[in-house]
């Protein structure tokens, strides 16, 4: 670390108190790039009754898609369509076919070479992002991918979501913490960038619980890390028990987030890149908690604490 009389460099080499997703993309690319959301028609095994019917207690696909994201349209519709609401503003820009919808790898092999190969072949589209459980790879799936990331840049993302198993049982995940640890060995053994999403907030969890996830995600082999706070979405698993028991639900008010936030931070690998602090469902699906705030000014806020602090990403890791 390099620090000044009137700035401070940082080992991920600049002065952001935090590891940055958006640098990262930037200098990789040359330029501006930005993910691009396609619905593929997936389902999860925790929805078409392999492991469940229920779906995990918090999720609403609704909350995260796009309209023009519909499994009824191709995938170049889909990117064409998202490139036409960007490019009036941004009419040079790249982009990584996002695949967030569901479980994106649960499906049969030529299923997947297709689609992958599909968003690849368009002319605009620089990247794969793909999302799913970590329950939803295996040896083929994981090989099939590592042949687009030899020629293109491919991130696997998987939804962590807790590191406890408590946590994971009382949300209906269906899958373990030692099954999330087995799928970044295998993704990271094949060269394959690697992201998680991580929720703050759950019931259960303590905030000494939510500061050990810090620390455990630190031992996977993650390259990129997206926290959202648990927000309360309709037509969910939690809408219902919310409205029925609003105390079993320890949701955070913006101070106390920002707070959490900085101190997770701090117990953070700095090697980890972090692309996003919060999540923002629509208003019209929104229950609670409702911050009334964008993304950027979240970030701002973690960015003005963490300098009054006199902290940094890693700054505690160990």
């Amino acid at each position: 670390m390099v620090s000044n009389k009137k700035s401070m460099i940082f080992p991920w080499g600049h002065e952001r108190r935090y590891n940055d997703y958006p640098t990262f993309i930037k200098n990789k690319f040359e330029g501006r790039v930005q993910k691009l959301s396609i619905n593929a028609g997936f389902t999860c095994p925790n929805r078409d009754g392999s492991k469940d019917w229920r779906g995990c207690s918090y999720c609403n696909n609704n909350t995260f898609r796009p309209e023009y994201c519909e499994p009824e349209k191709s995938i170049t519709e889909q990117i064409n369509e998202g490139i036409d609401f960007f490019k009036k503003k941004y009419p040079d820009m790249l982009y990584l076919a996002y695949f967030q919808s569901y479980s994106n790898t649960y499906g049969d092999l030529p299923l997947l070479e297709r689609i992958y190969s599909e968003a690849l072949a368009h002319d605009k589209i620089v990247g794969l992002v793909i999302g799913t459980r970590p329950d939803c790879v295996d040896d083929q799936i994981l090989e099939l991918i590592q042949k687009k990331a030899e020629h293109h840049f491919v991130t696997i993302e998987y939804g962590i979501e807790s590191t406890f198993d408590t946590t994971l049982e009382r949300i209906n995940r269906r899958h373990t913490f030692q099954e999330t640890i087995d799928a970044f060995s295998k993704t990271n053994n094949l060269n394959i960038h690697t992201g998680g999403h991580l929720i703050l907030g759950l019931p259960g969890e303590s905030r000494e619980d939510m500061l050990c996830h810090a620390k455990r995600i630190s031992d996977l082999p993650i390259d990129t890390l997206k926290l959202h706070q648990l927000q309360i979405v309709k037509q969910t698993t939690f809408a219902k028990e919310y409205q029925k028991q609003p105390v079993d639900f320890d949701l955070f008010d913006l101070k106390n987030y920002i707070e959490l936030v900085v101190d997770f931070l701090e117990l953070l690998r700095p090697t980890i890149m972090v692309e996003r602090f919060v999540s923002q469902s629509p208003g019209d699906m929104l229950i609670a908690p409702k911050w009334g705030l964008k993304n950027f000014e979240i970030v701002a806020k973690v960015e003005k604490r963490l300098k009054e602090r006199d902290t940094w990403q890693g700054k505690l890791f160990q």
